[in-house]
């Protein structure tokens, strides 16, 4: 079956290819696998909790309505770091497309995690839609102010941990001249460098990149992702390496630095503003060729 739904998550397996498939779990529509031909494209950390009692380390968690802590919006300030919708169990919508099998999942203020939104009181309405193709993961988000009378104003970011062979062979590529604010040393520099090696605990979010960038990550010399971005301005560049890993008690094994790196497209240097009744849509799109993707 293309489309499986069980109590806790929702299997989607391409008609043409049963060794491609896509896992999501239900508590923060986070995706945890996507497999393609039968190759794991995404790190998951062993110690990660897939029973919804916290959020999960590794697959594509979803960072809404804040990014980090946010001290200068009375609201936002009064969330953790990350927002809610990654603590929150969304609603299955069901299947919009069946080739390539595409599924829909919905959360608002009504059913959202109600710690999180006693603290946060904002009404918001999201639609996230997942696109399965025979050699691309496409993610989409729409995010609409169901207020009358007020703006809404938030961040967005795609959490997206990469699988990769080794990271002291990965490169990351097409960011040169880009602007980014270094959160470990909080400055902001211009790149110079050709491609971006990591061989330390890095954490960079690069601001304003334009959209027709496709960035490119290299395993000595052969591309293993590309990430088409749309309506995400910013994209973030994090591996936590040595010391950062051994502090987090859900980064399992400890040495999974090594096969991890993140590559996450979002809008988060500023807030999205959207008006009363009006909508805000993004995307990321995720394969070995993404330049050859065209149907956004």
């Amino acid at each position: 079956m293309p489309i499986e739904e069980t109590q806790s998550q929702v299997i989607l397996t391409h008609p043409e290819n049963k060794d491609t498939s896509v896992s999501i779990l239900k508590y923060g529509a986070t995706i945890f696998s996507w497999k393609l031909e039968g190759r794991e494209q995404l790190w998951l950390s062993t110690g990660a909790k897939l029973d919804g009692s916290k959020p999960v380390r590794g697959g594509i968690p979803l960072v809404f309505p804040v990014f980090g802590k946010n001290d200068n919006d009375e609201l936002l300030s009064k969330l953790p770091q990350h927002g809610l919708a990654r603590n929150s169990t969304w609603e299955f919508l069901g299947q919009t497309k069946s080739n390539p099998p595409t599924v829909q999942f919905g959360l608002n203020e009504k059913i959202a995690n109600p710690d999180l939104t006693s603290l946060w009181k904002e009404k918001f309405n999201l639609i996230l839609t997942v696109e399965l193709g025979k050699d691309f993961l496409k993610t989409d988000i729409e995010v609409e102010n169901s207020s009358n009378d007020r703006d809404l104003q938030f961040n967005w970011l795609f959490h997206t941990y990469l699988r990769i062979p080794d990271i002291e062979d990965t490169m990351v590529s097409n960011l040169t001249g880009m602007t980014f604010y270094d959160q470990l040393i909080k400055e902001t520099i211009v790149d110079k460098h050709p491609v971006i090696s990591i061989n330390e605990e890095t954490d960079v979010i690069y601001q304003n990149v334009d959209s027709s960038r496709v960035i490119q990550v290299v395993n000595q010399g052969k591309p293993t992702h590309t990430v088409k971005r749309v309506n995400l301005p910013d994209t973030v560049v994090w591996n936590p390496w040595i010391e950062k890993s051994a502090g987090m008690g859900d980064f399992e094994p400890k040495t999974g630095y090594k096969e991890m790196i993140c590559i996450e497209p979002g809008h988060v240097h500023d807030l999205v503003k959207v008006a009363p009744g009006e909508k805000w849509q993004a995307s990321q799109i995720i394969s070995q060729d993404a330049l050859n993707y065209q149907a956004i």
